[in-house]
């Protein structure tokens, strides 16, 4: 239906995933844009981009530099350019002109832009004689942060555009003409923070763009500065790292300011050594590390020192670095994405404040039910209590005022100690055992100015709800903000419900992502790891990609896998378990984890209809799955799986678990193939599947007629289960039975029966099935439970919907005995946890050295809640939603009988909301211009499936009726419809 106002438009347009982007180094970009209408089954015919080096030239529709043509295809994702070569440093003027179903030219787009980078990779070409810098005579590790400035008269003309291109070994925060460099976000600008990220330096090193034109605006001198942290570079996180050194990295600093003047002319100042380049280490910054924090001491501030005319005779010199020379190989790269950076709309304030005082912690009376908003005085002795009522990452902004030389103390952790034996202090006490060696910390001394000093920490990070102060003399803590920072930039979906424990569910969800989506997708955000562990990636991706915009930032960690596969897997084949490299990384296989070099560039492609990664990584990924075949032979084993299951309740043979991934990525890998034009491999691939399946059926399925037992108690368990006391494997466990009916790994349909009965029965838990299995770690926990760790836990509830059983995916929904989702949304938790038992009223906290109150893994649920609860599903088919399925499970249960849903696609915002009431269905949908849907929609008789406000007419489109669900194709458009559930 249409209200008859013509409404259609092209927008969204983007340049590699990027909305007007800087420093693209890809020779040829691609691009994006979508199409909205209110008008029905309106789709593109045709399209022409113009790419011009004016807007000018693209208003008269005489573009200089690429007119693609009419070209009569729909496609408007990742669309190739394929004009003459780039140039370096150039801005790039862009349009898409868009013909509909009727060969009628659509309203124009808005002009868009994208600049190049310096499209090389040597570190040399484009960067204009600039080195890597850094503080001569300056031991790594000594006291204090480099501070490293120079300062360069302009020639008097005006200028027309300024870029600065930067980099670090180590992190920097950049400064020109006194103003810290921001970047554009949500309308306004922000802060980044430890650019640029974390890459395998010894392979790859990332550098950004920044426009400062307007800081060099009517200015007589332009000074460059920056401060050096330490960051991934030289720490303790990167032990085990090839570039690692046991005596410390020196920081280094890599920069090319280029200036163009009106008259054409243009002018670098770059990073070089010599005498325009000075250094100190003498000032505020006085120790930073990622897991440690920062020490600040106000009283070593240098006014001005940023701006020009600083003297600087008293400070040292600088040198070039030996990276280079150390690292000849390396790659010296923009980076493809947007960087991590402070969102204030998600800053968080104190909650509560809660004060206690002496040796026993006791509460002060004086001070209980303080303001959260209010100035707290703190005396020696006494310890404020912070609680910003949200678990997040980032960094502390404080305000404070009191004497010079006044050391205030900030210690940050996610809960507060209880009277449980876990706990590591007196009741109502930070918590902090589980940061395991991490301080977590960030020191302040006060330079005493009566007016009050705000600081905020630059060079760390933290993962934290709750904050401890404590002050060595008495000062007043005027303002504090829990500072968010994250690479999940851009919501592009949401869900919400009528059952506030599931909204909370879905808050934690997109919190933890938040937290842990920063430069790579870690494991957790607070104790002494923070790693990009590749299992945890590749099972939330899907999730990850429904709820932001993260198909650069995974595209890019994909190419971080593949960096780390070369240097640290085994035979330079082996995905490994954790990339970047780091201290934790090991050459031992670990399937689940390991398959995420080919998991995330499927789930890539899939979410985002872009091919592009897939290319990218073939010969990588095909390496592994040949590393595989030739370890494991014509047994078509898997390479092992150290992890199995990981922190599961129910342990799973960790082979079974290996030769499970051995088969889905053999099938993944024949998807791409086929998608991919390579249709020799798409048949090596679907024969190797094929031998995977009929060799884990004789091993792993004991048959008798119909009756099959899994034998999934054969082989080891984990080595290594940090708390979990069980250790031994189980026949029949959730898991294997998970993922026998997910691949397929079967003979008959009734034994597919059969072993939907048995997965069934073990989630049902009830007394007779405890008695039937009196040695099961399931008769210890409640009836319809779950007993999965990280590899089932994202197949469980589609498994389930997929197999008839939507009643048992919503029973474990809304289950909140341990284990379970929402047992840990009982017990106060914000996000995601690592352990179902991370906390538990009965046992106190988890084993110390595994338990994390901010792990994202778990989370994966809510890609099912995208899929089967609101019903906004991918077609395999038609990767990037360009046909999808709106397939809404309404809950059996009752609880929920309100759902909305909504996910941006490539083509657009694609909705799917529902209410039960009085046996009938209220049902809305949208579907983007430029593609289709398939709805299935739950009634009992299609005739009641009616459209319009007062379902006046029969919803067209019908396709068939079976079980209970009606089918329609949809073309794109808006739909409300009703539908008679009784």
């Amino acid at each position: 239906m249409t209200d008859g106002i013509e409404r259609t438009a092209v927008e969204g347009l983007t340049v590699e995933h990027r909305t007007d982007p800087l420093g693209v180094d890809a020779a040829r970009p691609r691009f994006g844009w979508r199409t909205t209408s209110r008008v029905r089954g309106r789709h593109q015919r045709a399209y022409r981009i113009l790419v011009a080096s004016s807007p000018g030239r693209l208003a008269d529709g005489h573009a200089d530099v690429w007119d693609s043509g009419r070209t009569e295809t729909a496609d408007s994702v990742a669309v190739r350019y394929a004009g003459p070569d780039l140039l370096p440093s150039t801005r790039y003027h862009w349009t898409v002109q868009v013909w509909d179903e009727t060969g009628s030219l659509l309203p124009a787009a808005p002009n868009a832009v994208f600049e190049t980078g310096l499209l090389s990779t040597d570190g040399e070409t484009g960067w204009d004689g600039a080195r890597w810098i850094t503080m001569a005579d300056k031991a790594p590790n000594s006291p204090g942060a480099p501070l490293l400035r120079r300062q360069e008269p302009l020639d008097g003309q005006a200028v027309r555009e300024a870029r600065l291109y930067v980099s670090a070994l180590g992190v920097y925060v950049a400064h020109v003409n006194g103003h810290r460099v921001t970047v554009p976000q949500n309308g306004g600008t922000t802060h980044e923070l430890l650019t640029p990220g974390w890459t395998n330096y010894d392979t790859t090193v990332n550098y950004f763009t920044y426009d400062v034109t307007e800081l060099l605006a009517g200015q007589r001198h332009v000074t460059l500065a920056a401060v050096l942290g330490n960051g991934w570079y030289n720490g303790r996180v990167s032990e085990n790292s090839v570039y690692h050194s046991p005596d410390g990295n020196r920081l280094a600093l890599k920069a090319r300011l280029l200036i163009r003047y009106e008259d054409g002319s243009t002018r670098s100042v770059v990073t070089e050594p010599g005498d325009a380049w000075r250094a100190t280490d003498t000032g505020p910054h006085r120790a930073d590390d990622l897991y440690d924090g920062q020490t600040y001491d106000a009283r070593r501030e240098l006014p001005g020192w940023t701006e020009a005319d600083f003297d600087t005779s008293a400070w040292s010199g600088v040198e070039e670095h030996d990276f280079a020379a150390r690292f000849p190989d390396s790659q010296l790269v923009a980076y493809p994405g947007e960087s991590a950076r402070l969102m204030p709309e998600w800053d968080r304030g104190p909650q509560s404040i809660t004060i206690r005082t002496g040796g026993d912690f006791t509460e002060d009376p004086a001070r209980t039910g303080l303001d959260p908003t209010a100035p707290v005085t703190l005396h020696p002795g006494d310890t404020a209590l912070l609680d910003l009522g949200q678990n997040l990452v980032g960094v502390p902004r404080y305000t404070l005022r009191g004497p010079a030389g006044t050391q205030v103390t900030f210690q940050l952790g996610e809960m507060l100690n209880d009277t449980s034996a876990g706990a590591d202090g007196p009741e109502g006490s930070l918590y902090r055992e589980n940061l395991r060696s991490a301080q977590a910390t960030s020191t302040y001394i006060l330079k005493g100015d009566p007016n009050g000093e705000t600081h905020e920490d630059t060079l760390s990070f933290y993962g934290f709800r709750h904050v401890s102060v404590t002050t060595t003399d008495t000062v007043t803590l005027a303002a504090f903000t829990g500072r968010v920072a994250t690479s999940a930039l851009d919501d592009i979906g949401d869900i919400t419900t009528d059952d506030a424990d599931v909204n909370q569910l879905i808050s934690n969800v997109r919190w933890g992502q938040r937290g842990n989506y920063l430069w790579v997708p870690t494991d957790c955000p607070q104790r002494d790891e923070r790693c990009g562990w590749t299992g945890d990636t590749q099972l939330f991706a899907a999730t990850g990609l429904y709820n932001t915009d993260a198909v650069a930032f995974l595209g890019h960690f994909q190419d971080t896998v593949i960096d780390s596969q070369r240097t640290y897997g085994l035979d330079g084949a082996q995905f490994t378990w954790i990339a970047p490299g780091s201290r934790y990384n090991e050459p031992v296989p670990a399937s689940g984890w390991a398959d995420c070099g080919v998991v995330v560039p499927w789930t890539v492609w899939q979410m985002s209809g872009d091919p592009t990664i897939i290319d990218r990584s073939w010969e990588a990924m095909t390496a592994y799955l040949d590393w595989i075949r030739r370890r494991t032979g014509d047994t078509f084993a898997g390479q092992g799986a150290v992890f199995g299951d990981w922190l599961a309740f129910q342990i799973t043979s960790t082979q079974l678990i290996s030769d499970a991934y051995y088969g889905y990525s053999a099938r993944l890998m024949a998807d791409m193939a086929r998608a991919t034009g390579r249709t020799a491999e798409a048949a090596a691939y679907e024969e190797l599947f094929g031998n995977i399946k009929r060799a884990f059926i004789a091993r792993y399925l004991s048959a008798e007629g119909d009756t099959v037992t899994v034998r999934s108690s054969l082989g080891d368990p984990p080595p290594y289960t940090p708390g979990n006391s069980a250790g031994k494997t189980e026949d029949d466990t959730q898991t294997a039975l998970l993922w026998i009916l997910k691949l397929g790994f079967y003979d008959t349909e009734a034994q597919r029966r059969t072993l939907v009965g048995h997965l069934a029965d073990n989630i049902a838990n009830a007394p007779a099935y405890k008695a039937a299995h009196p040695d099961s770690t399931r008769v210890d926990h409640a009836e319809n439970t779950l007993a999965v760790g990280f590899l089932g836990v994202n197949v469980l509830a589609p498994v389930l919907t997929d197999e008839g059983r939507a009643d048992l995916a919503y029973a474990l929904l809304h289950q909140d005995a341990m284990p379970s989702w929402l047992y840990s949304v009982k017990n106060g938790a914000t996000t995601i946890w690592e352990r179902w038992n991370s906390y538990s009223t009965e046992d106190g906290f988890g084993p110390v050295e595994m338990n994390s109150f901010n792990h994202y893994s778990y989370g994966a649920i809510m890609e099912w809640m995208y899929e089967s609860m609101a019903g906004i599903a991918r077609d395999p088919a038609h990767p990037g939603f360009r046909h999808c399925f709106l397939r809404p499970h309404l809950d059996p249960t009752g609880r929920i009988t309100r759902v909305a849903g909504s996910h941006r696609s490539p083509y657009g915002e694609i909705v799917s909301e529902w209410q039960v009431r009085d046996g009938q269905l209220t049902y809305r949908a949208t579907v983007p211009a430029n593609s289709t849907a398939t709805l299935c929609i739950p009634t009992t008789d299609p005739a009641s499936v009616r459209e319009g406000s007062e379902g006046a007419t029969p919803l067209p489109g019908f396709i068939d009726f079976t079980d209970g669900i009606a089918s329609y194709r949809l073309p794109s458009g808006t739909y409300e419809l009703t539908s008679s559930l009784s």
